[in-house]
C-alpha cells in the first residue's frame, strides 16, 4: 500500500510542491498502522487457518508463536515504508543505506543472541525483525528531523493530513493488491506443497525459491520515458547477473537453508527454473515500479490478478498434480504466469502516452490546495 507514495509523493515532488508530501507521509502512516490491526488479529489465529488448510498441526503452532512475536515488526515496518518513500521520491539514498548497513551489522549478533544464546529459536528470529524495523525508523527520523536537506519537506504531524487518507487510499488500494496477489501467489505454492507426496521435501524446497525469487508531476514526458528507459534496463541487467550466479553456485545454494542432502540435491535441481523466475521478477519489479510512478496501480493489479490466478494457478496445479511434476510443476506454472505479467506489464509501458500521464499528474496535483500545518515533527 505504501507504494501509492511513489505516485503521490513522486509527483508532487516533481512540480515542486513540497508543503503536500508531509500530509501524504503522514495520510500514509496513519493508514499503514490502522491497516496493522486486523492483520495482527488475523496472525493471532493463524494456526486456525493453516489447519483449515490441512497443514501439520506442529507447523501451524509454530507458525502462530512466530506471527505473534512478529506483530511489533509488522507495525515498525508500516512506518519504515512511509519513511523509505519519503527518502526515495528525494532520491536521498546515503540515510537509507548507512541505515540499512549500520543495522544489518547490529541484526546479525541480536538475531544470533535471541536464537542460540537465549535459546528462543524461531521465536527469537521474529524479535530480532521487530528490533531492527525500529531501529531503521528512529534513525531515518532522527535523520530527517535535524538534516538540512530534508528542511523543505520535512513531515509535519496537523489534522490536514486526514484530509488526505481518501486520496491515498484510492492508490494504495489497487497498489497493495498489486503486490499481493503476485506475493501471494508464491505463497500459496507453500502451501499446496503440503499436499504433494512427500509434503515435506516439496515444502522445504519451495520455501526456499520463495525466498530467494521474492526477495512524473514535473510535467517532462519525456524524462519519465527516459527513466522508463533505465528502470528495464536495470531490471534485466540484474536478473542477468543473479541468474549467473544461482547458475555458478547452483550446488551450494540449498545448503544455506538446509542440511538435509535430499532438499540440498532437490534445490540445485530447481535452480534453472529459479534463475527464470528470479530473470522475470527482476523485470517485473522495474515495471510496477514504472506503474505505480505513472499512478496506473488498478491496471498493474487487474494484470497480476489475471496472469498468476487465471492462466499460473491452474497450469500449476495441473503440472503439480495432473502430471504428477509434484514441485517443478507447481513452480512451472506460477512462472508460466510471471511471464505472461511481464509481456503484458511491458505491453501496457510501450503504450502509454506520458504526455497524457504528465498532463494527468499536473491536474492530480492541483486540485488540492496547500493548507497551513498546524504543528511539526
Amino acid at each position: 500500500m505504501a507504494g501509492a507514495l511513489e505516485t503521490l509523493c513522486g509527483q508532487t515532488y516533481g512540480a515542486e510542491e513540497f508543503s503536500k508530501i508531509g500530509n501524504y507521509i503522514c495520510s500514509a502512516m496513519i493508514t499503514l498502522i490502522l491497516v496493522c490491526f486486523p492483520i495482527s488479529l488475523m496472525w493471532i489465529f493463524i494456526d486456525k487457518l493453516l489447519l483449515l488448510f490441512g497443514q501439520d498441526i506442529e507447523i501451524a503452532q509454530a507458525a502462530r508463536e512466530y506471527c505473534i512475536c512478529l506483530i511489533p515488526a509488522l507495525f515498525g515496518h508500516a512506518v519504515l515504508q512511509s519513511l523509505i518513500r519519503y527518502f526515495q521520491i528525494q532520491s536521498m539514498i546515503f540515510p537509507m543505506v548507512f541505515s540499512s548497513i549500520v543495522i544489518l551489522c547490529l541484526h546479525v549478533p541480536i538475531c544470533w543472541c535471541l536464537v542460540f544464546k537465549f535459546g528462543l529459536g524461531h521465536v527469537g528470529a521474529a524479535f530480532a525483525i521487530g528490533i531492527a524495523y525500529w531501529l531503521n525508523v528512529i534513525w531515518l527520523g532522527i535523520y530527517m528531523k535535524y538534516s538540512p536537506a530534508c528542511e523543505k519537506t520535512k513531515i509535519v504531524f496537523s489534522y490536514n493530513s486526514l484530509l488526505y487518507i481518501a486520496e491515498f487510499c484510492q492508490f494504495a488500494i489497487p497498489s497493495g493488491l498489486m503486490f499481493c496477489l503476485e506475493w501471494w501467489s508464491f505463497e500459496i505454492l507453500t502451501i499446496v506443497a503440503g499436499l504433494l507426496p512427500n509434503s515435506q521435501l516439496e515444502t522445504s524446497v519451495l520455501s526456499v525459491c520463495t525466498r530467494v525469487s521474492n526477495e512524473l508531476g514535473a510535467g517532462n514526458p519525456r524524462a519519465a520515458k527516459g527513466a522508463v528507459r533505465v528502470a528495464v534496463i536495470i531490471g534485466i541487467a540484474e536478473a542477468v547477473i543473479v541468474s549467473t550466479l544461482f547458475l555458478c553456485f547452483r550446488n551450494i545454494i540449498g545448503n544455506a537453508y538446509s542440511n538435509d542432502k535430499e532438499v540440498v540435491d532437490y534445490v540445485t535441481d530447481m535452480v534453472p527454473f529459479l534463475c527464470v523466475s528470479v530473470s522475470a521478477d527482476s523485470i517485473i519489479c522495474a515495471l510496477s515500479g514504472i506503474a505505480r510512478g505513472g499512478g496506473f496501480q488498478t491496471i498493474g493489479a487487474y494484470v497480476n490478478l489475471g496472469a498468476y490466478y487465471l492462466v499460473g494457478a491452474p497450469i500449476a496445479y495441473f503440472l503439480g498434480f495432473g502430471l504428477k511434476l509434484n514441485a517443478k510443476g507447481l513452480w512451472m506454472g506460477t512462472l508460466t504466469g510471471s511471464i505472461l505479467n511481464v509481456i503484458i506489464l511491458a505491453v501496457v509501458t510501450m503504450l502509454t502516452d506520458w504526455q497524457k500521464e504528465a498532463t494527468k499528474a499536473r491536474e492530480r496535483i492541483a486540485e488540492k490546495p496547500i493548507e497551513a500545518h498546524d504543528g511539526s515533527i
